[in-house]
């Protein structure tokens, strides 16, 4: 029996390779790769797994973990910045999605209850696709990553009163004689322990375990912590993901959590891998055979409700038009909780049947175009924004008084505030040029204005904003923002409106260089060039190859396009280092101690050179450095010398110069 377990689950890994390496050469989210292959393993596929509940047995413990470590990386402090799109954005975005999922449930003949298991169901979006797509196009800090994560946090959080709330939508309570007030109760007392176990109990237990530096016990601790409090919540009539959320949040704020999550996330991504298959398996294939009509309508449905509704609420939290529509977009799946909560509804009888076989088909089609969906965004929303609609709807909601003194010319344009654009701004209040800010998040505008910066609150990708910049009397525009998209906008736009302005655009990439040149860059800096240029800098100075060596590789990389390490630079000399021409020097330092017998002396008295064939570059002296000292240099107590020449000549000299001692 044991080995036809075993053999249960290595079929499902062997078949997860196999269909996972062909999902990331055409780049579709590994969750995908997970779902297809469930569908192809169960039981209306190939039905390869018979024991089914063995993989939904690991399933449950996968959902479990994933809550926990949502619990974990759940932290108050940090979302402070983002509070207003995590309330704000996300409250909007679910009580606006579930009024038209209930409305769309009760039009099709659905009962109350499962109509608004419906809305539930079609609110909450995937935070692993999402946030893996925006990642891989480097959006992540751009403002609509930063708003969908947001609305993402707020969805992940309102999973778990939605999973309190199923088993009260059947009329069905996990404990006997349970009522909604007990089990409201017993939430808010167990809500109540987390501060209190956060901060006292926590911190001691972790401490005294991290003190052994074992990491199976530090590790076995954090299971042992996390199941406790699942069980616990479980034994109070509560599920056992509320239990696993509360369990991370004590962990979340500790100085242990961050080892905990990387225990854990191994565990994580391998069980959670079955509970993804677990949902495949349930997907019949003759069903979309079937339906595929219908099917392909609700997932436009779907698209189209997700998109308005998670595109509204962004807006409203201050994004402009073109940003909220791409928010909505990328948010317009369903989600991996759905998956959740549908497993929880079917268990109560809130969905059965072909109602459930619709809901996975089309929450699979929906997670399954998110990427492609995510690309195409910037493009819809742009076409959005040329139509003759109010500047205000474009502008979104502008904070503050937004006047730009059009007396201001030949200025500089900075847009975006992130590192770049900070220390870009830094430069050009030392150097005396004039320069104003253009930034999209509207809590950095109202603190920055408030310590005097130039700064206005505006999307630069439309035309009257750069016209309020006074684009056409500036002398250059700087774009460092995050958004590719938006990036090559910008620059068209300012090219077109002031062909003499000068436009530097940062990127990410080399392979962006080309396009933004041809659509009006005069400069394109790619973080990924700089990086390498920096990092091989460091390296070639680490082995003493002369620094005007060094300039003229970084110029002739630099003036060929960024086109790095061409052949005429591979084919080149190496440069002599310090190892190849002079292998027997090494470079030495030594502190003078106190009653060293040379206090006092002159470096032409001690005649390094002559009697031991050693040359004194550097004297550090109370941190201010003497480079090439002269011959009547006296020597003090604490001087560090620098010598070069043979190493048994230098410690020869070390034993001789600090013999008094």
């Amino acid at each position: 029996m044991h080995a036809f377990i075993l053999s249960e689950i290595l079929i499902v890994i062997l078949l997860s390779v196999l269909v996972l390496y062909p999902c990331q050469r055409l780049h579709l989210p590994i969750i995908v790769g997970f779902l297809l292959t469930g569908v192809i393993a169960g039981p209306h596929g190939l039905a390869l797994v018979r024991e089914i509940e063995v993989v939904r047995t690991l399933a449950e413990i996968g959902v479990i973990l994933l809550m926990f470590t949502i619990g974990m990386e759940f932290s108050l402090r940090s979302l402070l910045h983002i509070r207003k799109t995590v309330l704000l954005g996300g409250s909007l975005q679910i009580l606006l999605t579930v009024f038209a999922g209930f409305a769309a449930a009760r039009l099709f003949g659905y009962d109350l209850k499962q109509a608004l298991f419906g809305g539930f169901l079609l609110s909450l979006s995937s935070t692993a696709i999402v946030m893996k797509t925006l990642q891989d196009r480097a959006e992540i800090e751009s403002p609509h990553g930063n708003t969908a994560l947001g609305i993402l946090i707020f969805q992940d959080m309102a999973a778990i009163p939605m999973m309190l709330l199923v088993p009260l939508l059947a009329g069905s309570f996990s404990s006997a004689g349970a009522s909604p007030l007990l089990l409201s109760l017993k939430a808010i007392g167990l809500i109540l322990l987390v501060p209190i176990v956060s901060k006292w109990l926590a911190p001691i237990v972790f401490f005294s375990v991290a003190k052994t530096r074992s990491r199976e016990l530090f590790l076995l601790t954090t299971i042992a912590m996390f199941m406790s409090v699942a069980w616990l919540t479980y034994a109070a009539g509560l599920s056992l993901a509320l239990g696993a959320f509360l369990a991370g949040l004590i962990l979340s704020e500790s100085d242990y959590s961050h080892q905990a999550l990387g225990d854990i996330l191994p565990f994580r991504d391998v069980f959670t891998s079955f509970f993804f298959v677990s949902i495949g398996m349930l997907l019949d294939g003759g069903f979309l055979i079937r339906y595929p009509v219908p099917v392909m309508l609700a997932s436009l449905f779907v698209f189209g409700v997700k998109a308005v509704t998670a595109g509204i609420a962004s807006f409203f939290s201050g994004l402009p038009l073109r940003s909220a529509i791409v928010t909505g977009i990328a948010l317009a799946q369903v989600g991996e909780f759905s998956f959740v909560l549908s497993e929880t509804g079917a268990s109560y009888g809130l969905v059965s049947g072909d109602t459930y076989q619709a809901f996975l088909a089309v929450s699979i089609l929906t997670m399954m175009a998110t990427p492609s969906l995510i690309a195409a965004a910037p493009f819809l929303a742009h076409a959005v924004v040329k139509r003759p609609l109010p500047e205000r709807w474009k502008h979104g909601i502008v904070p503050g008084k937004q006047e730009v003194s059009s007396r201001l010319v030949n200025h500089l344009i900075i847009v975006g505030f992130g590192l770049n654009g900070r220390n870009l701004a830094r430069a050009a209040q030392m150097a005396g040029i004039s320069y104003l800010i253009l930034e999209m998040n509207p809590s950095v505008v109202r603190s920055e204005k408030a310590k005097g910066e130039p700064i206005y609150y505006g999307d630069a990708t439309q035309e009257a904003i750069l016209l309020h910049a006074n684009i056409k009397q500036a002398k250059s525009l700087i774009v460092v923002i995050n958004d590719r998209a938006a990036a090559r906008r910008i620059t068209e736009l300012a090219r077109r409106l002031n062909p003499r302005v000068y436009i530097l655009v940062r990127t990410r990439y080399i392979t962006e260089i080309n396009d933004l040149m041809s659509i009006g860059a005069n400069e394109v800096i790619p973080e990924e060039f700089e990086t390498s240029v920096e990092i091989f800098s460091r390296v070639l100075a680490k082995y003493f190859v002369p620094r005007d060596d060094i300039e003229k590789l970084i110029a002739e990389v630099r003036s060929d396009a960024y086109d790095m390490f061409r052949s005429i630079s591979r084919n080149a000399q190496p440069s002599c280092t310090m190892e190849s021409c002079l292998p027997d020097l090494e470079i030495v330092s030594f502190r003078i101690d106190e009653n060293a017998p040379i206090i006092g002396e002159t470096l032409q008295n001690i005649a390094l050179r002559k009697k031991y064939g050693v040359t004194l570059l550097v004297v550090n002296r109370n941190a201010q450095i003497i480079s090439n000292p002269a011959a009547d240099f006296r020597f003090r107590a604490g001087d560090v010398l620098f010598l070069v020449g043979d190493a048994l000549k230098i410690e020869e000299i070390r034993r001789e110069f600090n013999r008094g001692k």
